[in-house]
């Protein structure tokens, strides 16, 4: 009788995974033994070691050289060099939205509790006016998933991941302490059309193995090479796939829940989502169309040139008609998410080649990223009494009341308009100039297609160029209102966070080679197999 063998699971390599699941484990096991008035004290440092330590682990792979050739967990898992890349940035960005959850006043003691309420004020009471302490290992699941979904070699990996990933972000997003109405709103949103988005993606799955009778990406790809190549099963397959892929970062048509969520979550969420979910996100995707849809390319680059316009489209003209800071910024992360698309859609014959391709995508990842949280920590900190200033109104003069803080904070929006020497600008230009580089090698029938598309991202950059300027004329050139917004004491992982996103932009702007090269290098080692 043939015995089933034990499988070979690679510790080393998976240990940054492995550390925040396990610290999220642990998590749990506080809040259900740990006395209340003592969890917030043993959370916090238990959530940032072991985000420092998974990046620890992730810097000590890479510093080795010692990058896994072959998929890990019985060929379940991808640690390659652009695993490890976005690893890396999804721990630091984490690490720094941790900081910002740490400021007392984003979450509520007892989302059940109705506001004003006794069952409130003896919630309040008893987390002694920390909130929410369960939100800790919530992040925790969520940023172990964000770093599996990128990394998973065959599809079921990747919808577990997805949901580990989604899943308690659902939670955190109807947590707010203040507008717990609208907060309860944007977690239902996303609950339900997530639910939906995952519902595509596993139905995607099961129609992809129905015709390559496997769920490995390499296999599907193998597959595909001998295969038809208009089979229904796989057309099916693909499009579902897409839907689902596409919701998790937001590109149209698939865009409608971000301004909502984005308003409603607690600040701190908000950038959790819009930096490392948008990394995790972008780099599943590029996992699925580069990996397992490789042999595929001519069929999905109109679709994915058709939808990279769109949301450039979309987020940029949608985001000129916003009076909601938040809002604005979540029709911001719209349009980059298009300018990425255009990054996705850069590929080439060989992997000498796509490693330029995906050397540009990540290193926008990673300057988007920072830029991200600096502007939503910048957010957190200007205030009316019901909470955040919201309105664009609320931020007429501000240069004039917090000159520093608004001054940060337009170059933050100058870095998002990919104004030159900052991040965004670089960030911009790596994508574009591998879009025009994939156009023009031979036989590439979409080359004008290509310059096409680019014309399309450089006029919506034009329009957006136009709602970020108009912020900063409003702070530096209105008149101050006499009841205008408050400006909070940051603490200092407040500054600790704003001043890291300020270095990251201004460094990398004015010497982008330092980031570029880690990205060239963590590019040239895509498993493809």
């Amino acid at each position: 009788m043939n015995s089933i063998p034990a499988p070979t699971i690679e510790y080393g390599t998976l240990a940054p995974l492995l550390v925040v699941f396990a610290a999220a484990v642990i998590g749990v096991l506080v809040e259900a033994f740990a006395p209340r008035y003592l969890r917030k004290a043993i959370h916090v440092p238990l959530t940032l070691l072991s985000l420092l330590g998974a990046f620890a682990l992730v810097l000590v792979q890479v510093l080795r050289g010692r990058v896994s050739t072959t998929a890990s967990a019985m060929g379940a898992v991808a640690v390659d060099g652009p695993a490890l890349f976005i690893w890396g940035v999804i721990l630091v960005l984490s690490f720094v939205c941790v900081l910002l959850i740490n400021d007392e006043g984003h979450f509520v003691a007892s989302a059940a509790a109705v506001p004003g309420s006794a069952d409130e004020e003896e919630a309040e009471s008893m987390s002694g006016g920390v909130g929410h302490t369960e939100v800790y290992p919530l992040v925790l699941f969520a940023v172990g998933g964000m770093l599996l979904f990128p990394a998973s070699h065959d599809l079921l990996t990747m919808f577990v991941a997805l949901e580990v990933m989604s899943l308690p972000l659902y939670l955190l997003c109807g947590l707010a302490r203040r507008r717990r109405l609208l907060s309860q709103e944007a977690s239902m949103k996303y609950f339900l059309l997530g639910a939906f988005s995952s519902a595509f993606f596993l139905y995607g799955t099961a129609m992809v193995y129905g015709y390559a009778g496997t769920v490995s990406l390499p296999g599907i790809n193998q597959a595909l090479a001998v295969g038809a190549s208009l089979d229904p099963l796989l057309m099916i397959g693909l499009a579902l796939l897409g839907v689902g892929l596409l919701f998790k970062i937001g590109a149209a048509p698939f865009q409608a829940w971000k301004p909502d969520v984005y308003q409603g979550a607690p600040t701190p969420i908000t950038a959790l989502m819009a930096s490392g979910t948008l990394v995790a996100a972008v780099g599943a995707v590029l996992r699925v169309f580069w990996v397992g849809l490789g042999n595929l390319d001519w069929n999905w680059r109109p679709v994915i040139w058709v939808v990279a316009a769109l949301t450039m489209v979309v987020g940029s003209v949608l985001a000129i008609t916003q009076t909601e800071i938040k809002r604005m910024l979540a029709y911001s992360s719209i349009a980059h998410a298009g300018f990425l698309l255009v990054g996705v859609m850069a590929t080439f014959a060989t992997p000498e080649q796509n490693a330029v391709s995906l050397k540009a995508v990540l290193f926008y990842l990673a300057v988007y990223g920072f830029t991200t949280v600096g502007a939503f920590a910048i957010v957190t900190l200007v205030r009316d009494p019901g909470g955040e200033a919201g309105h664009l109104s609320r931020w007429a003069g501000l240069g004039k009341r917090a000159p520093v803080l608004a001054g940060v904070f337009a170059f933050f929006l100058l870095a998002f308009a990919g104004i030159p020497l900052t991040s965004g600008f670089f960030g911009k230009y790596a994508v574009f100039a591998a879009a025009l580089n994939s156009g023009t090698q031979p036989g590439d029938s979409m080359g004008g297609w290509m310059a096409g598309l680019v014309v399309v991202g450089v006029v919506a950059s034009a329009v957006a160029a136009f709602f970020y300027v108009r912020v900063i004329v409003l702070m530096f050139f209105s008149e101050p209102a006499a009841d205008g917004p408050a400006i909070a004491v940051p603490t200092a992982g407040t500054v600790a966070v704003i001043a890291l996103a300020l270095l990251v932009t201004v460094g990398v702007g004015l010497y982008p080679e330092s980031v570029l090269g880690v990205a060239d290098d963590a590019a040239s080692s895509l498993f493809i197999r």
